[in-house]
Parts: C-alpha cells; sequence; structure tokens
C-alpha cells in the first residue's frame, strides 16, 4: 500500500538524513569548529544543488529502491569523517566526505519525493507527509536524545563525544539496509484500486527533454523562490546554538527541534492540508494563510530576541548559556517552534508540487529540482555564516526570504485543479490481472492447439510402421 511505503522510505530517512540533522542541530555539526563546520556544508550543499538538478532524472532511470540505497551510503561515510575529526583531526576528509553525501543525498531525496507524493491518493498526500516527516524528524529527535543523555553528565564538553557518533553510526547502517524493503511503483496498489505506475524505469532521452520542459514550467519558477528559502535558516539557527549555548544545552535545543518537527508536520497535514470539508485548492489557500502567520509570529519573536546579542555573546556576558540559567527561559521554546514552522513550511512546499501531478516520474523531477534549489541557498547561507556576518543580517535575510516566496506560491496554488487523475492515464489493478489472465488464457490456448497437433503428429507417426518392422512382423 502506498502509506506502507511512505512508513519504509519515512524508517530509512530517519536513520540516515535523520541522525544526520540530529548532530547538525548540536550547533557547527557537533565540532565547535564553525569556520570548518560551514565550510564542509558549504560544499556538500553546493554538490548537493548540482546533482539535484539531474538526480530526479536518476531515480526515474535507476528505479527508487537502489536510488535510496546509493544516497544512504553518504551519510555513513559523513559520520566517519566527523568520528575522524574528533579523533584525529582531519579536517580535508570532512570537506571530501560533505562533496560526496551532497551527491548521494541529492538521489536519497528524489527517490523519497517521487514515493511521498506520488503513491498516495490525491486526499492523502497530506497525511503522507505528515507520516514520513514525523518519522524522518523522530530520527533526529532520537539522535538529540542520544547526544544529550551522553554528554547531559560532562557539562564543560564543548564538541560531541566520539561515543556519540559511534551510537549515530550503528542507526545509520541500519537505514543503509532498510532500503531495501521499497517496492517500485508497478507494485503499489492505491485504496481506489489504482496502480501507481506500471512503468518503472524511464529512458535517457525521455529524461533529458522532460527536464528541459521543466525548466520552461512557469509555475516551477514561482516556487523557486519557496526552494531557496525552504533550508536558508539552517545556518543561521545553528550559528545560534554553538554560539550561545553549552554542549549539553545545545542537545537540548536539538531535542526540542526534533520534537517541534514532528507536532508541526502532524499538525500541517492532518488538520490542514488534508481537510476534507474543502476543496483541494481551498486546502491550499488555508494551509498557505495558516503557514505565513506562524511563520511571521514565530520570526518576529526570534527577532525581538536576536536585537539583543551578537557573535561575541560569551565575550560579553562570560560563558555560554546552560540550561539551568534563568537567561534560558523561552529560548527552549523558539527552537521549539522554529522547527515546529519549518515542518509547516516545507509541508506546504510539498503539497503543492503534488497538487500539480500524480506521475511518479515527473515529481522524482520536482522532488529534484526542488532540493536542488533549496540547496543552492543552503550553500549560500552557509557562505553566508562562514565569513561571520552579524547574525541579525542573517535572521532578515532568511525570514525576508520566506516572505516573498508566499505571494508567489499563491499564484501557483490558483492554478491547482480538483483532481489530476482526469488527465493522467489511470490504470486499475483489476484491469491489469484480467489482462495478464487473458494472455495467460490465450498463451494456455495456444500451447493447447500446439499440444494437440504435436499429439496428432505423434499419433500418425504410431500408425506408420518402417517397412523393415513390417517386414519382420510379417515373417
Amino acid at each position: 500500500t502506498p502509506m506502507a511505503q511512505v512508513v519504509l522510505v519515512g524508517i530509512t530517512c530517519f536513520a540516515t538524513p535523520g541522525m544526520y540533522s540530529a548532530v547538525s542541530n548540536l550547533g557547527a555539526g557537533g565540532t565547535q569548529d564553525v569556520a570548518l563546520s560551514d565550510e564542509s556544508q558549504g560544499v556538500l550543499y553546493g554538490m548537493f544543488a548540482l546533482t539535484g538538478l539531474i538526480s530526479g532524472g536518476i531515480s526515474n532511470l535507476l528505479g527508487p529502491r537502489l536510488t535510496l540505497f546509493i544516497g544512504t551510503l553518504g551519510y555513513a561515510l559523513y559520520f566517519g569523517a566527523l568520528w575522524c575529526l574528533q579523533t584525529q583531526g582531519t579536517r580535508w576528509f570532512l570537506v571530501l566526505a560533505g562533496a560526496i553525501l551532497g551527491m548521494t543525498a541529492a538521489l536519497l531525496w528524489s527517490a523519497q519525493g517521487s514515493i511521498m507524493m506520488s503513491y498516495p491518493l490525491e486526499k492523502d498526500k497530506g497525511k503522507a507527509f505528515a507520516v514520513f516527516w514525523a518519522i524522518f524528524q523522530f530520527g533526529s529527535f532520537i539522535g538529540s536524545v542520544i547526544s544529550l543523555a551522553i554528554n547531559i553528565e560532562k557539562g564543560g564538553l564543548n564538541a560531541v563525544s566520539t561515543s556519540t557518533y559511534i551510537a549515530f553510526l550503528v542507526i545509520i547502517f541500519i537505514g543503509v539496509a532498510s532500503a531495501f524493503a521499497i517496492l517500485p511503483s508497478n507494485r503499489v496498489v492505491r485504496a481506489d484500486g489504482t496502480i501507481v505506475k506500471l512503468d518503472t524505469t524511464t529512458k535517457v532521452h525521455e529524461e533529458l527533454f522532460a527536464m528541459f520542459r521543466l525548466m520552461k514550467d512557469w509555475r516551477m519558477l514561482a516556487l523557486f523562490p519557496m526552494f531557496f528559502a525552504s533550508n536558508y535558516f539552517y545556518a543561521y539557527q545553528g550559528s545560534v546554538n554553538a554560539t550561545v549555548f553549552d554542549g549539553p544545552t545545545r542537545a537540548l535545543n536539538a531535542t526540542l527541534e526534533g520534537a517541534g518537527a514532528i507536532v508541526g508536520a502532524l499538525f500541517i497535514g492532518f488538520f490542514v492540508l488534508d481537510n476534507k470539508y474543502m476543496s483541494r485548492r481551498n486546502r491550499g489557500y488555508f494551509g498557505l494563510a495558516v503557514v505565513t502567520t506562524i511563520i511571521v509570529i514565530v520570526w518576529a519573536v526570534g527577532l525581538s530576541w536576536q536585537v539583543t546579542f551578537g557573535r561575541d555573546y560569551v565575550t560579553v556576558h562570560g560563558r555560554p548559556i546552560n540550561y539551568h540559567d534563568s537567561d534560558y527561559k523561552g529560548k527552549g521554546a523558539l527552537f521549539f517552534f522554529y522547527y515546529f514552522g519549518d515542518a509547516c513550511y516545507q509541508a506546504l512546499a510539498y503539497w503543492i508540487m503534488s497538487a500539480l501531478s500524480n506521475d511518479p516520474f515527473t515529481l522524482a523531477r520536482f522532488a529534484g529540482l526542488y532540493k536542488a534549489i533549496q540547496s543552492a541557498g543552503s550553500a549560500g547561507s552557509y557562505g553566508m555564516d562562514a565569513v561571520l556576518h552579524p547574525l541579525l543580517n542573517e535572521h532578515l535575510a532568511s525570514w525576508s526570504m520566506m516572505l516573498v516566496s508566499f505571494p508567489l506560491a499563491f499564484l501557483v496554488i490558483r492554478t491547482i485543479k480538483e483532481t489530476s487523475y482526469e488527465e493522467e492515464k489511470v490504470v486499475y489493478v483489476d484491469d491489469v490481472a484480467t489482462k495478464e489472465m487473458e494472455e495467460a488464457g490465450s498463451e494456455s490456448e495456444k500451447e493447447g492447439e500446439d499440444g494437440g497437433k504435436e499429439k496428432e503428429k505423434e499419433s500418425v507417426k504410431s500408425d506408420v510402421i518402417p517397412v523393415p518392422v513390417a517386414a519382420s512382423l510379417e515373417a
């Protein structure tokens, strides 16, 4: 079933990018070296952006299972590089691993986007995102809890401990193995009896022409600002976490971020985007209004705090904030709602794309393009953070980009139709089964006719006695 596949791909992402998010949320990739972390992240997202332009086509050529498997391998390598940095000080390896992860992650997210957006029924696509995102972010949440449990006793520890990386790697290898549980589209049947897609792969020339047409689609161009802004704020939030808080408190903030993402995804998916009392276009308008309200309120609160400090927080105050301090009051809630809003924002982006088509090949290309533009934004944000721009500037840049994207998203939502099934070829599993039975029957009849002819030939042959044998019998 579609939801079973969404859950399975959620488990794969729970154990791979979920663990990556967990260590990233600790600030500076858990290293306390903000400059090195920004350099590796910039390279990672730069390669992610370049590969994302073609990753949808690669996913369509290889199929979702193999694409997901290849995509998970980069996360294992990256965590190995973090571990080497912690124990051996190999800075170059982290940058190289970041570049490789950028390429493999683009493949993983293209396959994931295709499955999550194309497999469910149109009325369940918000729920599909909610289920996937909750499972995926639960990986970030669990990873953060692991870090919190390991580091909570070492209040003076600034960098994430080696045992944390070992725990992450064990979970990641489970995710690598889980990719083989994913099924191709022709083996997934929706609740209405339709098969997601009979064809499981495409051809190279088809993908080249399809990507060319995609880049001319004004709706995709209008969504570029939303794509670009959707991960831009991660560098800012990670930098604030690393600059202002000590190790255990960063782990606590990361745990709250994971919890906020889970709650936000479930809220927007079940109660807003799949509201059964509204038409599909009105659900889009409603979702846009809700997300806009959340982003305005949360980031306005964040701005009121950001204007009170800069990158010299520890120099000015003498030490970073600990969760026991009175200064911590309200800060954890802000990180919770930052990621609550992030889940709602990304849910809206995915829902809009999934409302434009049900074809898994088309949606794989959408997902690849989405991640490419998103990663370009992330590369830019980490580059901005690497040269130590004021945190206030990063806050305003992140917030303003999201605000600009909302009117353009409104224009795309206006084009959404109540259903895309009428335009796209829909195949029912019963029709396929009947056709297969008819083909099998015709083959059986043909085999029966051929067998009957063979028997007749054998019968004729048995009636014709060779001359030497007949002569001997007469004798």
